[in-house]
């Protein structure tokens, strides 16, 4: 597999990047931010290594013909023009990056955690882990809209984030049929979602800003302590900007909670989710 991916067309993306007018990007409101920059490089090499992701994923469910062939030839693509459509803006306002060089060091490092040894032990659980990493991109790219006022990034983190809640709508969907088929407690189904929130947290991000620092500093051997930093120091804008009730309505649905004891575990729920997503 090589390092950069090119661009599938399919003719039902919802999208496409030439609808995108990068020329028209205020440069001048974004090109001093740097951790928007930080912000908006991680998440462009994270989109790009999706295929990996969805390739492993699309074995994992070839005995659901349906999701297999939705992952592979929907939502792999999609996810890889997130990355392709993120890259043009990181290259257009700070061009002086090698974002190619840096993908490159990034997916050495990133692609042996997209392991299916690292997916959950049934079919319905992977499901129900895959909502909670959706919920966490989708209210990212959410949050990430609302921390500039930039126009053509608005309408880029706008676009990705409404495909991240259709794709969540869909990983919800499978959910549900296999969760019904393989009659999960409930308990099982809080375990999952748990461990995904738990390994989001911060794993991908920091793989992704340790490599755009060596890029950035040209050194290979940055410290973690400056890593943990500038990941910290990202989650605070996207704490800052986050549509924390609409996280905690996404993260909750799989469990299937009556409205009475939903409403009952929503403080605490916010408190866990403030915590361990955005510290």
């Amino acid at each position: 597999m090589t390092a950069t991916h090119p661009a599938k067309a399919p003719g039902d993306l919802p999208w496409s990047i030439s609808e995108i007018d990068y020329s028209s990007i205020d440069v001048v409101k974004v090109r001093n931010n740097r951790t928007l920059f930080y912000l908006l490089a991680a998440a462009s090499f994270i989109e790009s290594g999706s295929d990996t992701y969805a390739g492993n994923l699309a074995k994992y469910y070839a005995d659901v013909p349906e999701a297999a062939r939705w992952l592979a030839e929907h939502w792999e693509c999609e996810e890889l023009q997130h990355g392709q459509a993120l890259r043009r803006y990181v290259e257009h306002v700070w061009p002086e990056f090698n974002w190619e060089r840096g993908y490159r060091r990034f997916f050495d490092e990133y692609s042996v955690t997209c392991s299916i040894d690292n997916f959950e032990p049934s079919l319905a659980l992977e499901m129900a882990a895959r909502c909670v990493v959706e919920t966490g991109t989708a209210t990212y790219y959410r949050a990430l809209e609302q921390a500039s006022d930039e126009p053509v990034l608005r309408d880029l983190t706008r676009r990705i984030a409404n495909d991240e809640v259709r794709h969540y709508k869909h990983f919800y969907r499978y959910f549900n049929a296999l969760h019904e088929h393989e009659r999960l407690g409930r308990g099982k189904v809080l375990g999952a979602l748990a461990r995904r929130l738990l390994e989001i947290k911060n794993e991908d991000a920091e793989i992704a800003l340790r490599n755009v620092l060596r890029i950035e500093h040209e050194r290979e051997d940055v410290p973690e302590g400056d890593v943990r930093a500038l990941n910290s120091r990202c989650s605070a804008v996207i704490r800052h900007h986050l549509p924390l009730e609409m996280t905690v309505r996404m993260l909750l649905r799989p469990l299937h909670l009556n409205a009475r004891v939903e409403r009952f575990l929503r403080r605490p729920i916010v408190a866990v989710v403030s915590r361990v997503m955005l510290y």
